[in-house]
């Protein structure tokens, strides 16, 4: 009976092993982190960092379509004071961040209540429009930098030639 448990145990930790292994193999993106104190607010932004493996992901993107910004699981804005995009006010916390492409050369910026898989304009918390650049260098993985001026927080995304960037504020 000792024997039997011990070989069940056996075979259910190895199990275990084998399947988070497979889980880090599928996440193959690696995960980043920016973060700033802007004002009095800590912020950070955590997300997933694809390569670009010679692809231009951002071109094949319709007009209305809604990116992740990112890779595997969503990226997140976390603040420790309430933020506002444009004159709306994000709640303190942690909020999903996705990106839409309107049309050419024209982002917005969206934090939302539902992940990528489950978005819907219903779960928009709010929007900021996102100013669109072509870098002459090219990002081959993607990379978010968070930047603060005073009260204002500079959220910039760079992969391929492509360089989106928001502002945002920290609410009073």
């Amino acid at each position: 009976m000792k024997c039997l448990k011990l070989t069940s145990l056996s075979i259910a930790a190895i199990a275990a092993l084998s399947l988070g292994t497979i889980v880090l193999l599928a996440q193959s993106s690696r995960r980043g982190e920016a973060s700033a104190t802007i004002g009095s607010a800590h912020v950070s932004v955590d997300y997933g960092r694809p390569i670009l493996r010679g692809r231009d992901p951002l071109s094949m993107l319709q007009s209305g379509q809604v990116w992740r910004l990112g890779a595997n699981t969503p990226t997140t804005i976390d603040s420790d004071h309430d933020l506002l995009f444009g004159n709306t006010r994000v709640p303190k916390g942690k909020h999903i961040l996705l990106a839409q492409f309107v049309e050419p050369g024209k982002w917005v910026l969206l934090a939302s209540t539902k992940t990528y898989d489950e978005y819907d304009s219903g779960a928009k918390i709010a929007e900021t429009p996102m100013k669109v650049e072509n870098g002459q260098d090219s990002v081959n993985q993607l990379t978010i930098k968070l930047s603060a001026n005073g009260n204002q927080g500079d959220l910039e995304v760079s992969w391929g030639t492509s360089r989106l960037a928001a502002t945002f504020r920290v609410a009073e």
